[in-house]
């Protein structure tokens, strides 16, 4: 094999490695990208589901004392 055939070998591999790091620097800005907004959604549907819990726990307090805990009867039926 001449020294020639094996530069022009080398120099074919390198630039396919380059258009490969190319492409996966791409992929690799695209995925970051689905990150972040995944993780801005993420976030806000932690805060909405904390304000829902805030608002059960709100109208859970306003039920009477009797809806929240029956008192059993000697029975065994609810009063």
């Amino acid at each position: 094999m001449s020294n020639q055939h094996q530069i022009d070998q080398i120099t074919e591999r390198v630039e396919q490695l380059l258009l490969r790091y190319e492409e996966l620097q791409r992929a690799n800005s695209l995925l970051h990208d689905q990150v972040s907004l995944l993780t801005h959604e993420r976030d806000s549907l932690r805060s909405r589901l904390s304000a829902a819990r805030a608002r059960v726990d709100a109208l859970i307090e306003r039920l009477p004392e009797s809806i929240v805990h029956p008192v059993k009867t000697p029975a065994g039926t609810e009063s």
